[in-house]
């Protein structure tokens, strides 16, 4: 496909999916393909919204080689080519990373999300050549993934647009660090689908911008369904107000769960009491105890969302 095809398939909020484990910290993928069927039912469909796979959010750094192909092949399998199956990648040098992008390729993703090279300490000369060789030896989209955090330098707007010719490269997960402006993705938002990772889908979208990440629409997708709606038609206040009135007291929550565990296992928290568990997150990541447990369910019953009542508080 072309990168237009591609951008049209690869945008809106993006559903960063769990991996389903069973109680021994097996992967469980008949939870995987019962999850998957029920996401694309609840409207997670090609052109509407991205179901990302075997991502951080979805603890792809902790499955094996062995692993991920497996879950994602459930998760295509599962969609019956109706959704837009995106698989995260580890971070592997350019030889493997292609070898990973070509077996994505071939169980059916229509991307991957690929970080920068951060264990190489990498110029921007070494940004482009990487992502463009990539690029060059696959048929499926490439989510740019901007982790300048682990140490590897922000990409900048002149690298992006040097990936005019990498034809693959279709989307950019785009957060800055504080000596980057934010609206440097106006200069290439033509080029790319930008995807916001930094809280701010109304500014990304005023941008130019085409969809965002968010840690919601595995539990509960007309949250954000309806907040792409508003954001497609423009209407920025009301996207925003749904967006603080959601997002904000849960980003609170999980800063102060983060105090005593790391890791995604919030996500698996809130699956759980939707009444869809997904298993214990692997460790050193500790599940929610009680007490979070409470905590968050009184959250998403405040914010409207139809929570079970007579869940056991557990993951």
């Amino acid at each position: 496909m072309t990168r237009d095809d591609l951008k049209r398939l690869i945008q809106g909020p993006f559903a960063t999916v769990p991996t389903a484990f069973d109680a021994r910290l097996k992967l469980d993928l008949g939870v995987m393909a019962e999850r998957t069927r029920w996401w694309v039912a609840s409207g997670l469909v090609a052109g509407k919204a991205v179901i990302k796979a075997a991502a951080a959010m979805g603890e792809g750094p902790d499955l094996s080689d062995d692993e991920w192909p497996q879950l994602l092949h459930t998760v295509v399998n599962a969609s019956g080519d109706k959704a837009a199956i995106v698989c995260g990648l580890k971070t592997k040098n350019t030889l493997h990373t292609i070898e990973d992008a070509r077996k994505a390729q071939d169980l059916g993703a229509i991307g991957v999300q690929i970080d920068l090279p951060i264990f190489h300490h990498p110029t921007q000369d070494d940004i482009v050549r990487f992502f463009s060789e990539i690029s060059d030896a696959i048929d499926i989209g490439i989510v740019l993934y901007n982790t300048w955090w682990f140490g590897a330098p922000s990409i900048t707007a002149a690298s992006v647009r040097r990936l005019a010719e990498a034809e693959h490269v279709v989307a950019i997960k785009w957060a800055t660090p504080p000596e980057q402006d934010y609206d440097d993705m106006r200069e290439f938002a033509d080029l790319v689908n930008v995807i916001d990772n930094a809280n701010q889908p109304v500014r990304c979208h005023k941008n130019g911008g085409r969809g965002y990440i968010n840690s919601t629409m595995h539990v509960y997708p007309p949250h954000d369904l309806t907040l792409w709606e508003l954001l497609e038609a423009r209407r920025y206040a009301e996207a925003q107000a749904l967006w603080d009135r959601v997002n904000k007291p849960l980003g609170t929550f999980m800063e102060k769960a983060a105090q005593r565990s790391g890791g995604y296992r919030v996500g698996k928290a809130m699956a759980a009491l939707m009444g869809h568990p997904m298993g214990e997150p692997r460790p050193p990541t500790l599940p929610l105890d009680a007490q979070e447990m409470a905590e968050l369910r009184d959250l998403m019953v405040g914010f409207g969302w139809p929570v079970p009542a007579d869940l056991t508080l557990t993951c």
